[in-house]
């Protein structure tokens, strides 16, 4: 116990000097911010007793503040509007690691207070808001103004960053409608049967019901119907090369099952032949045990159904084709049932429940095809999701 209230004391000392040791050693490389973070997270916990990450945090603090200050004074020298977004941002960082010191406010070192400087940013923060905004959303209109869909997206970023840091400003949010069609790749979906095999109308709706896909392709928007007066960047096919389908197939295997079970009693007789009685004088019974067979008959039901194709891309402005990809899914339908001759004594559990398990009718084509398109519809999940148009 002596060696534990030594030890522990020494522990809490080693991470202590450690964590003053990384905010030394990001102040010294010029890292203030993460310097800030690494300090405030410890004094969060305990701020009364480390006196050195306290000063510590005023250094970094204050060195912090002194660069972005310079930073600003030298943006609004060169008098240029494109400055402005960085001049609010820098604002902003100001504003927010302030209040992030505050939080922890009053720090006290050997007695004394440790005072950290704040202003109110409000009044730069609201003019720059309004600057910034107005520099960008001019910036984002010539940028819609582009027949390029990337740069449509890249208007759509500006937009959406006015509408965060001035909401409803002008008609930003009508902009951002505009900017979003307008970057938005379509793509027009079909099933292409090339495998002269008749197609489950169920497995077509259920492959191109994209509403249950789960996709997150903000730019991209994927249509199993074509609509009127819609211009399709992309067509996607699902090109069915090959169905087929195996005979029903019926399995049989036999075997024995031999055990040794209890059967009654008997009573014990010596080598004379004579009852064996016990010490109280009474006959002495014992287990009689006899071997049971039975012979068990399990019939295997089968049928397989493969569907073999490729998901095909294809620019339609270009008229070319971007991409193949090789898909293919495979279904078994199998199913076990028994029957036995014999000892029912001899079975297994796993006999009985064979036994007891019916034959079922062989599932038709159509349902065989059908089932197929589960594992379909993952395998062209994960090609979507990886693909990129542009």
């Amino acid at each position: 116990m002596k060696f534990l209230h030594l030890i522990i004391p020494a522990l809490f000392l080693i991470f202590g000097c450690s964590s003053t040791k990384n905010v030394e050693k990001n102040i010294n490389t010029g890292n203030f911010n993460q310097a800030i973070t690494d300090a405030l997270n410890k004094l969060r916990k305990n701020k009364d007793k480390n006196p050195e990450l306290v000063y510590l945090l005023q250094n970094a603090y204050n060195k912090a503040n002194e660069r972005d200050l310079n930073q600003i004074e030298l943006l609004k020298l060169q008098n240029n509007s494109a400055n402005t977004p960085q001049i609010l941002e820098t604002y902003r960082a100001l504003d927010s690691r302030q209040n992030a010191v505050k939080a922890v406010l009053p720090l006290y070192a050997n007695g004394k207070e440790v005072l950290f400087r704040t202003s109110n940013y409000n009044t730069e923060i609201a003019n720059y808001k309004n600057e910034a905004s107005a520099y960008i959303y001019d910036e984002a209109q010539n940028l819609l103004n582009s027949p390029n869909k990337l740069d449509a997206r890249s208007a759509y970023n500006e937009f959406e960053y006015i509408e965060g840091i001035n909401p409803n400003y002008r008609d930003v949010r009508n902009l951002m409608t505009q900017a979003y069609y307008k970057g938005t790749d379509y793509v027009l979906v079909s099933i292409e049967n090339q495998s002269n095999q008749v197609i489950p109308r169920r497995l077509e709706d259920f492959l191109l019901d994209f509403n249950t896909y789960g996709l997150d392709k903000f730019w991209t928007v994927f249509h199993s119907e074509r609509e009127k007066n819609r211009n399709y960047d992309y067509a996607m096919s699902l090109q069915l090369a090959q169905i087929n389908i195996s005979p029903e197939q019926l399995r049989e295997k036999e075997f024995v099952r031999e055990r040794e079970i209890k059967d009654g009693w008997q009573y014990k007789l010596d080598r004379n032949g004579n009852v064996m009685k016990d010490s109280l004088g009474n006959d002495i019974k014992i287990d009689k045990f006899v071997t049971v067979r039975a012979t068990v008959l399990q019939i295997g039901q089968f049928k397989t159904s493969e569907v073999i194709g490729v998901v095909a891309f294809k620019d339609l402005a270009a008229k070319k084709l971007l991409d193949r990809f090789p898909i293919k899914s495979q279904f078994t339908f199998e199913n076990y049932f028994a029957s036995y001759r014999g000892d029912k004594r001899a079975l297994l559990p796993e006999d009985v429940n064979l036994i007891n398990n019916p034959r079922v009718p062989f599932p038709p084509n159509e349902q065989m095809v059908f089932d197929c398109g589960e594992d379909l519809k993952q395998q062209l999940k994960r090609i979507i999701r990886s693909y990129k148009f542009q």
